[in-house]
């Protein structure tokens, strides 16, 4: 019996079209923004995973609650790296935080006895993740206690990863009901939920090519990239669930 995504296409026109989409309208698809289509996605993942490796030479990854696509090469020279839609975490101090985010998540799991198969998501304060991240800087940078106080990572670097974090859907804000505007998301009482693209990664080698060259350099050009189809410069180590 013919599998292939032509087949499904004359049967499950909609679907199809729609799993096609939303795979490339953001950087991950999860569960939750779509059961029905995403129970469909995964029950013909071997289908969009030839379709995707046959027709764009792309790896398509899912997993019981996340699902995404990405490439390995870049095709247009002329399109620069700055001017790609696509995460990117500039400099050692925002590379280090987002490093500290996945610790923390990890440490979090743990502490919480959460599992990838876990139906809901961690929560976790903003505050929690102030203390960990000023924690770690103390501890990486012993001679500028003074420079990483809570209050310059909080205002200085924290302050510029969180909203990235946001639109790339790593991390999504848990607003109160009917308090949709004017809330201080670096309050120390705001929450936050860790969506499930947080567990396709881990901190191996961003924490030996990040914070392995920091004695040597204040400000380095480092950078975290990932822009949902693209893993080649990312930093951070990726290993699948599910």
């Amino acid at each position: 019996m013919n599998n292939d995504i032509d087949s499904l296409l004359e049967k499950y026109r909609d679907e199809v079209a729609a799993v096609l989409n939303v795979l490339v309208e953001c950087p991950y698809f999860y569960k939750d923004d779509n059961e029905n289509l995403y129970y469909f996605m995964h029950r013909y993942r071997n289908e969009f995973g030839d379709f995707f490796r046959k027709y764009y030479d792309w790896e398509f990854i899912i997993d019981s609650k996340c699902a995404r696509v990405y490439k390995n090469k870049w095709y247009n020279d002329a399109v620069k790296p700055e001017q790609r839609a696509q995460f990117r975490v500039t400099g050692r101090d925002e590379a280090i935080a987002f490093m500290c985010l996945l610790e923390f998540f990890e440490r979090q799991l743990d502490d919480n006895s959460i599992t990838a198969e876990d139906k809901h998501n961690l929560r976790f304060t903003f505050g929690d993740l102030l203390q960990y991240c000023h924690k770690r800087f103390i501890q990486l940078f012993e001679n500028k206690k003074d420079r990483y106080n809570e209050e310059y990572i909080r205002s200085k670097i924290l302050r510029q990863l969180m909203p990235k974090l946001l639109q790339f859907r790593f991390l999504k804000e848990i607003r109160p009901e009917g308090k949709m505007h004017g809330l201080n998301r670096y309050k120390y009482d705001f929450i936050y939920e860790a969506l499930p693209a947080l567990y396709h990664y881990n901190t191996g080698r961003l924490t030996g090519e990040v914070v392995g060259s920091y004695e040597k350099e204040d400000r380095d050009n480092s950078n975290v990239q990932d822009h949902g189809y693209n893993d080649d410069n990312l930093g951070v180590e990726e290993h699948e669930n599910g």
